[in-house]
């Protein structure tokens, strides 16, 4: 339950000064990790079309389209850190690899 309004009394259940709290401007740092307008997954796919896949992608994704699933998320696991970066690396590429079968 939020505190009631002061009442400007010197005594009582909501005694005290009445006062305002100020309206802060919100810190840059509560913007971090939202999604940009038109920046961030058009330079990433520039990016993606320049460079092309890292080693370990490319043996990512042999990995599965020979359908050894288990082998490939041990493999991203180790490489990426974490295993919740590794599920969303292998949907990454099993996306590029299913959008890769349907232009052929």
């Amino acid at each position: 339950m939020a505190p009631a309004q002061k009442s400007n009394l010197r005594y009582g259940e909501n005694k005290g000064h009445g006062v305002h709290p100020l309206e802060r401007k919100p810190r840059p740092s509560r913007r971090k990790g939202l999604p940009q307008k038109n920046g961030r997954p058009f330079v990433k796919s520039i990016i993606r079309e320049v460079m092309g896949f890292a080693p370990y992608e490319r043996r990512i994704m042999e990995l599965l389209r020979n359908n050894k699933d288990k082998k490939a998320k041990k493999l991203t696991k180790k490489r990426v850190g974490t295993i919740t970066r590794a599920k969303k690396k292998l949907d990454e590429l099993s996306a590029i690899l299913a959008e890769s079968r349907r232009a052929h």
